[in-house]
Order: C-alpha cells, then sequence, then structure tokens
C-alpha cells in the first residue's frame, strides 16, 4: 500500500515536470519559427545566390574565350595581313583569361575591377575584329564565320544577362547587412560574412549586350 502511495507520489511529482520539458520544448520550436520569419536565413540564402551568380558570370566569359581561337583562326584564313587586329585580340584574350576568378575575388574590388577592365578591353579587340570582317564578303559568307557569329551573339547575350542577375543579386546581398533585421543577424551570427564586390557600369548602357554585326 504504501509502495503504491509513493508510485503516485512520484507520478504527481513528475507530472509537473513532463509539463515544463514540453513547454520548455514548445518555446524552442515557436523562437525557431519566429526567428525564420524574421529573416534569419536570408543573409546566407543570399550569400549563396551571389555565389551561383558569379558562377555563370564565369562560365558565359570562359564560352567566350573559348570560341575566340577558332573566330582568330578563321578570320586569318581570309585577312591574314590583318596582324595588328588579330594580335590584340589574342593578347586581350590571354590577359582575360589571366586573372583568377574564384569566389574570393567577390571580396577583392580591386580584383574584379581588373577583370572588368580585362573583359571589356576583350570586348574592343572583338568589335575591332568585327568592323574589319566589313571588308572581306567572303569572309563574311563563309559557313564556319557565320556559325562562329551567331555563338558569339548567343554567347553575348548571356553575359549580359549573367551580369545583370550578378549585380542584382550582389545588391540584394549587401542591402541585406545593411538594413533592419539583417544587420542585427549579421552582428549576431554572420559577422564572418563582409559585404560583396560588384561590377561598376564603365561605360555608357554596359550592361547591355554589345552589337555583333560581320
Amino acid at each position: 500500500m504504501q509502495r503504491l502511495s509513493g508510485q503516485r507520489t512520484m507520478g504527481i511529482l513528475y507530472q509537473p515536470f513532463r509539463q515544463r520539458i514540453l513547454w520548455q520544448w514548445t518555446s524552442v520550436l515557436a523562437l525557431v519559427l519566429l526567428l525564420t520569419g524574421c529573416g534569419v536565413n536570408n543573409i546566407p540564402t543570399y550569400d549563396e545566390k551571389v555565389t551561383s551568380a558569379w558562377s555563370q558570370v564565369e562560365n558565359q566569359y570562359q564560352r567566350r574565350a573559348d570560341l575566340i581561337p577558332n573566330l582568330v583562326e578563321t578570320v586569318k584564313g581570309f585577312a591574314a595581313q590583318e596582324q595588328e587586329t588579330l594580335t590584340a585580340v589574342i593578347e586581350a584574350r590571354s590577359k582575360a583569361t589571366s586573372i583568377q576568378v574564384d569566389e574570393s575575388i567577390l571580396e577583392n574590388p580591386e580584383k574584379l575591377q581588373q577583370f572588368q577592365q580585362a573583359q571589356g578591353e576583350l570586348s574592343s579587340a572583338l568589335s575591332r575584329l568585327m568592323a574589319v570582317s566589313e571588308r572581306y564578303p567572303d569572309l563574311k559568307s563563309n559557313q564556319n564565320f557565320l556559325a562562329l557569329q551567331s555563338q558569339l551573339e548567343g554567347t553575348e547575350n548571356r553575359i549580359a544577362v549573367a551580369r545583370r542577375d550578378f549585380i542584382q543579386a550582389v545588391e540584394r546581398y549587401n542591402t541585406e547587412l545593411r538594413t533592419f533585421p539583417g544587420k542585427i543577424w549579421h552582428s549576431l551570427l554572420y559577422s564572418e560574412l563582409e559585404p560583396r564586390a560588384n561590377f561598376e557600369a564603365t561605360t555608357e548602357n554596359a550592361d547591355d549586350a554589345p552589337a555583333v554585326d560581320f
């Protein structure tokens, strides 16, 4: 009888303890849901989007770089005397592809500007090569040249889109770091994450795809 009474007493004492544990877990769950709704995950989410957008920029610039050797060889076959223009394209491509473009460049505005400038110089060299082609009708009607023209047009459009998406992703991420409540979460949880460097328009309509008119 005493044993039964003791079990009842322990059950009565255990009941509030169990309720307290349940209440604590409920509070924790509610806090997690509240924090999620307040954007606690926005900063790492936006940071990943910046990285993803940058990968697309890299991919499209690399795609353009891969097209250039065939383009140069095709033009050379019809306009070998345009050596200065051909050399300028080759050198600009070499400079553009020599810059290391891993994710660390996003934290280095100076290096990103160098990358942007090198790509701009390559665009200018390609524009001069396109102008040269106007003087060679046989070149303009060559099937291989026409195929390269189409691929280059598509690549320039993809570059413009990738740059636009990257610029928007960086702006959204940097804004989150500087505004409420992101500024609070940055100081409390993500202080190791720094603002990202972004592209800067160096010429008028720099974000528009250049015309590729052979």
